[in-house]
């Protein structure tokens, strides 16, 4: 059985409410609620950022396509010309050879409004495609935006915090030193063991760890042990420390 000066058990109330304290920081730094949004736009920026990336590539291959319709159309269309060209010349005398050049200037205008068909119905899946990345680019440009003016905010609230960490620390630090090690490391086994509190004050016949009301034998027996006697509640473990509160 640990023994200690009760002046050091009553200091060791004053250490778990600094450590409480630097729970609820180190809580609140790793719960920010800028931190899940920012998860949540990184998640959505992944998204829009293949989406964006599917109608890039399909923006660049409908442009060479479209490149490749329209020089198929001016290509018919240059030779219908050199054609319409030869013969309002006069170069083509030869009956049978006006007929079929006649002939072949109605199959090029086919072949040009096909072709043209073709172009246009081209330009408008381009058009669509670059509306599609232009709204992926517009998406990404606003997540961007609003994760950068989040990740200031975190920032600021981190240092805020980072502030108050080193302060609460630093009062921390003179008072374990001058507690006996071995309560200080039931302490600290118990912090872990039971969810941040360690030891906590006999107050009104209450623990205040587990909140449980103990029962007069309890009471007695630790009303009989030594002044300093480390004592522990037997529901939940941990260190209780007598006051003028106590009700003993």
């Amino acid at each position: 059985m640990i023994k200690a000066d009760p002046f050091a058990q009553r200091k060791l109330l004053d250490v778990q409410a600094l450590d409480s304290r630097l729970d609820q920081l180190k809580h609140r730094r790793t719960h920010l609620p800028q931190l899940a949004r920012l998860e949540e736009l990184a998640v959505s920026r992944r998204g829009v950022d293949d989406q964006a990336r599917d109608a890039r590539i399909a923006v660049d291959d409908l442009a060479l396509e479209q490149r490749k319709a329209d020089a198929d159309v001016e290509q018919v269309k240059a030779r219908r010309a050199r054609d319409q060209q030869r013969m309002d010349a006069g170069l083509v005398t030869n009956p049978k050879d006006l007929e079929r050049m006649q002939n072949e200037l109605v199959s090029l205008e086919r072949r040009i409004s096909s072709l043209e068909d073709t172009e246009l119905e081209i330009m408008e899946r381009l058009e669509a495609a670059q509306g599609r990345l232009t709204a992926a680019e517009t998406r990404l440009a606003e997540i961007d935006a609003e994760a950068q003016a989040l990740a200031a905010e975190r920032d600021a609230a981190w240092a805020e915090l980072d502030t108050e960490l080193e302060a609460v620390a630093a009062e921390r630090a003179p008072l374990v030193e001058d507690l006996p090690a071995d309560l200080l490391a039931l302490y600290d086994k118990l912090r872990q063991q039971k969810g941040g509190i360690g030891a906590a004050e006999l107050r009104r016949r209450e623990c205040g760890g587990c909140r449980l009301t103990l029962d007069n034998a309890e009471l007695a027996v630790i009303k009989a042990a030594s002044v300093d006697t480390v004592v522990r509640c037997e529901e939940c473990s941990r260190i209780l420390v007598r006051t003028g509160e106590s009700g003993l």
